[in-house]
């Protein structure tokens, strides 16, 4: 039998890992991303698609109607403000309800709250909660409290009484200094620090989501040494966790695929299309596209091979075919995707499966702002005539024609043209070489010798310039190598550009060792400020080390508005003279998001340019000759 044992064991490994690989049953929805979620906690999400993902497994206070961006009822049927807009008073639905049927209510909101306001967590978004009264003091109060414990640690000389003290404390700051209240399991009452125009479009973003408090405590420990809470992710299993919205997951093989089905307990069934949802993980570019061309998936959500420029060429040469219907179906009030679905199928060197759409999202170049370089070395760029000058010297519409190739919208400034209603559109400075010299000339340098070469007063030239970029992708070198050759031919200054693998430019980034560094930024939400707060002198993405009174007054100026309109002219006024006075950054273009799927067979996809896809509403359309209404539901009025 001993001799068996080993066999036996190893049999039994065998047949479990073939039951755990078995192929999961056809999902009514396929969808291929690029990278699987790092992780289901929605205190902690950053990426596109994590929050995308979060959007259908979790439900806020409000949601966003991915049609057009418009807030819609959540687990809060309705809510008010007061008159001067700093307190806000949710009422939580009676028939909302968790994966496991317990009631989901307004303590559930302020305990996840509080995780996001916890240094503990290391939440990317924790800043957002700052905006609730007391949130910020909080966050510094429990770094102060932990650092004190940590001390006392370190020497010896805490016990377990000091543990508990700690928490205690903690518990007590929250409760009596931050304005999160719960008056009732179904009333939630939110005090602001300073009126916020946007605050309901950043409740329906996915960390302001709650958590089943009871399944996360399970995994939650404190640390004995630094007093801080060690919180466990296991909670974000299949079979551990327990969610609030559309989808539940009930299978996540890492790197591979997860498995969404319907919540039997969410209180708006009739605004749910499939039963089930397929998330697959296919890293390499050239592989997904393989996958979705042979019929395996419903929608690619990032068309990632080079080919996509002649790929976008072929969806037009079939638009221009039927020129006439579209137009025709367009002038109609129809919806794109719904003409180009009922068109005749593409012809050689054409196809319908790929379209570009613009996006939520400015591609930059960042100057580095700063008064002097590391070392204590001169930087030109903290010359804002300097930081026009290379901004009017870059064709702007030639970069997009020869090097991105994906026809992106020119962007003179940060926020996307009619991504916010009611935004005027604000142009900053555009191609003109003859003024970009001009503008260095005035910050002291020229041709004075004809050498080609611009030098200043005492004859130095001017500083090769560094460009920074990462590696992570072709575009930037190639955008970094093109601008450098437009500053030679314009400006005659010499540039040498640098590439990093992202974690090392990240690095750079962040200590300012750069002169010119690519970026790039997609909003959060559907506000200006999503765009200009990041060149407050105190915001931590401020990485061009930017620092203006006269931006940070103008934009607590424009806080503190409460009428609609006139806040919002005060921001495009505070944007255009950002953009053509002191230009911190060079915006590119408008970011063009490529997806892959059929119209004539997946109905749902919005195009509104915050791309705030919907999981919950994507609908195989039926099959042209299939009777009507065959395999299709409408979502309810006023639903996600």
């Amino acid at each position: 039998m001993r001799l068996l044992l080993p066999f036996l064991l190893l049999v039994a490994a065998l047949v479990a890992t073939i039951a755990l690989d078995r192929p999961l049953p056809p999902a009514d929805l396929v969808v291929i991303e690029r990278s699987d979620c790092y992780t289901l906690d929605p205190q902690r999400m950053s990426y596109q698609h994590e929050l995308r993902r979060a959007r259908v497994i979790y439900e806020t206070l409000v949601n966003l109607r991915a049609s057009d961006c418009t807030i819609v009822p959540g687990v809060a049927e309705r809510w008010e403000s007061s008159d001067d807009g700093r307190t806000w008073t949710f009422h939580l639905r009676d028939d909302a309800r968790w994966s496991n049927g317990d009631p989901v209510t307004s303590r559930d909101f302020a305990y996840a709250w509080r995780r996001a306001l916890l240094p503990d967590t290391a939440a990317d978004y924790s800043a957002l909660f700052f905006e609730i009264k007391g949130g910020r003091a909080f966050f510094e109060k429990r770094k102060a409290l932990l650092k004190a414990f940590a001390e006392k640690a370190k020497n010896g000389e805490a016990n377990s009484g000091d543990l508990e003290q700690l928490q205690r404390d903690t518990m007590l700051a929250f409760e009596e200094g931050v304005g999160i209240k719960t008056p009732d399991d179904r009333t939630l009452v939110v005090h602001l620090e300073t009126p916020l125009a946007y605050f309901l479009d950043i409740c329906a973003f996915p960390p302001f989501a709650p958590v089943h408090r009871d399944t996360v405590e399970r995994f939650v420990s404190i640390d004995p040494k630094t007093g801080g809470y060690v919180q466990r992710h296991g909670w974000t299993k299949p079979g551990e966790i327990v969610t609030n919205g559309a989808y539940t997951p009930t299978v996540w093989r890492y790197k591979r695929d997860m498995r969404l089905e319907r919540n039997p307990h969410y209180w708006n069934p009739d605004a749910v299309m499939a039963d089930s949802i397929e998330c697959r993980t296919i890293e390499n570019p050239n592989t997904g596209v393989l996958a979705f061309e042979s019929g395996a998936a419903d929608w690619l959500t990032d068309l990632g091979p080079e080919y996509k420029t002649e790929m976008l060429a072929e969806r037009r040469a079939y638009l221009e075919r039927f020129r006439a219907d579209v137009d025709a179906g367009l002038a109609r009030g129809a919806d794109l995707d719904d003409v180009v679905g009922a068109l005749p199928p593409p012809g050689e060197g054409e196809r319908r499966d790929v379209r570009g759409f613009n996006a939520f999202g400015t591609d930059f170049f960042s100057f580095n702002c700063r008064k002097t370089l590391p070392g204590e070395k001169f930087n030109p760029f903290h010359d804002a005539r300097v930081r026009r000058a290379f901004a009017l010297a870059v064709d702007k519409q030639q970069l997009i024609d020869r090097v991105t190739r994906l026809g992106e919208r020119v962007s003179s400034t940060l926020v996307p043209p009619g991504s916010i209603e009611g935004y005027p559109l604000v142009e900053g400075l555009g191609f003109d070489p003859a003024r970009a010299r001009e503008e260095l000339k005035a910050a002291g340098y020229e041709d004075r010798d004809g050498d080609g070469v611009v030098e200043n007063e005492r004859g130095e030239r001017f500083p090769t310039v560094d460009i920074l970029y990462s590696t992570a992708s072709p575009r930037y070198q190639n955008l970094a190598l093109a601008m450098r050759d437009m500053w030679k031919r314009e400006l005659r200054v010499a540039a040498e550009c640098r590439g990093k693998d992202s974690k090392l430019y990240k690095e750079d980034l962040k200590k300012g060792n750069f002169m010119i560094a690519r970026g790039g930024w997609y909003g959060d939400y559907g506000d200006p400020t999503t765009w200009l707060d990041l060149q407050r002198s105190d915001n931590g993405n401020n990485d061009r080390g930017y620092s203006n009174p006269k931006l940070d007054a103008m934009l607590n100026a424009a806080r503190v508005e409460t009428d609609a309109t006139k806040r919002l002219a005060l921001l495009a006024e505070c944007e255009l003279w950002l953009f053509n006075e002191e230009v911190p950054l060079l915006p590119i273009c408008n970011y063009v998001t490529v997806y892959m799927y059929d119209p004539s067979r997946l109905d749902g996809m919005s195009g509104h340019p915050r791309l705030e896809q919907d999981l919950s509403i994507l609908n195989r359309r039926a099959p042209a000759n299939a009777a009507e209404g065959a395999g299709a539901r409408n979502p309810s009025e006023g639903s996600r």
